[in-house]
């Protein structure tokens, strides 16, 4: 029996197969080594009564985590795993990897995250290219979903929403100026705070503000991180995985033919492909 997990830092999703067949699957907070501590993921674990029944059982898990991206925190992250899956040999990778993976196999190709953060990397078929794309909520990310939570979060703070929107935001979530700063700067997990205005944006995904908010997330990505690595490696096939590029994949798409670039394949829950190719 194997499991596969693939985690951004706002939800990790888990499926365990046998033979190649799923016979059990969840989700549950992100396990993000960056942000989460012993304790936070080993709590996260014994709430969920499908791994704890299976935890003797499960003989492989390939992890693929967001925050995973040196050898310190990989092997803190495989550690804090195998006190709770005492049986298992465990395999962690940066979510990067996971992507990559999930979108190209064993292909080369220029693979893209768009989801609760965002990442960019080559691939050769094996390993994602080192680069300084990885920079966190704070400095980078642009284009995922904390990214365009900060941005609705300030131009609510500043009353700069449309004034529809800008009502509709307030009774939806009832907070004010005070209370986002607190969540923001002083409570732990920022990140999935500002991720988890995203339905925001799939509710209203017709509005103008939204188009317009997208699409310009989207162009600074695809200057940010797709265009320095297609230059690289020119020719290279391009995709996408993430809740965001899969979301609003037609305006992903149309944004990169403003670049002059085309996406072969978006990939909106990268966990299916890596449980096929890792049950086969």
């Amino acid at each position: 029996m194997i499991a596969v997990v693939y985690s951004g830092s706002k939800t990790a999703f888990w499926k365990i197969a046998r033979d190649g067949k799923t016979i059990a699957e969840c989700t549950m907070p992100g396990i993000n080594p960056c942000f989460n501590d012993q304790k936070s993921i080993l709590q996260a674990l014994n709430k969920k009564v499908i791994l704890i029944n299976h935890a003797e059982s499960i003989k492989k898990i390939f992890v693929f985590a967001a925050g995973a991206s040196s050898p310190e925190r990989r092997n803190e992250l495989a550690e804090t795993l195998g006190m709770f899956f005492k049986y298992s040999k465990i395999t962690v990778k940066d979510d990067i990897s996971g992507a990559a993976i999930s979108a190209c196999y064993n292909s080369p190709g220029i693979v893209g995250i768009l989801g609760s953060g965002a990442h960019c990397a080559y691939f050769d078929g094996k390993n994602p290219e080192q680069n300084n794309f990885g920079l966190g909520y704070i400095l980078g990310d642009e284009g995922s979903s904390n990214y365009l939570g900060k941005i609705v979060l300030k131009n609510f703070i500043q009353h700069k929403l449309p004034a529809d929107l800008q009502k509709q935001f307030e009774a939806k979530y009832n907070l004010d100026r005070p209370q986002i700063l607190e969540r923001v700067y002083k409570k732990p997990m920022a990140q999935q705070f500002l991720s988890s205005f995203f339905d925001f944006f799939l509710e209203n995904r017709e509005h103008k503000y939204v188009k317009d908010t997208v699409n310009s997330a989207f162009d600074r990505y695809i200057k940010t991180y797709l265009l320095p690595t297609q230059e690289k490696h020119p020719g290279k096939e391009i995709h996408f995985v993430g809740l965001v590029a899969g979301s609003f994949q037609d305006e992903l798409r149309q944004v990169a033919r403003d670049n002059n670039l085309q996406i072969i394949s978006i990939t909106k829950e990268p966990i299916y492909n890596l449980l096929n190719y890792y049950s086969n």
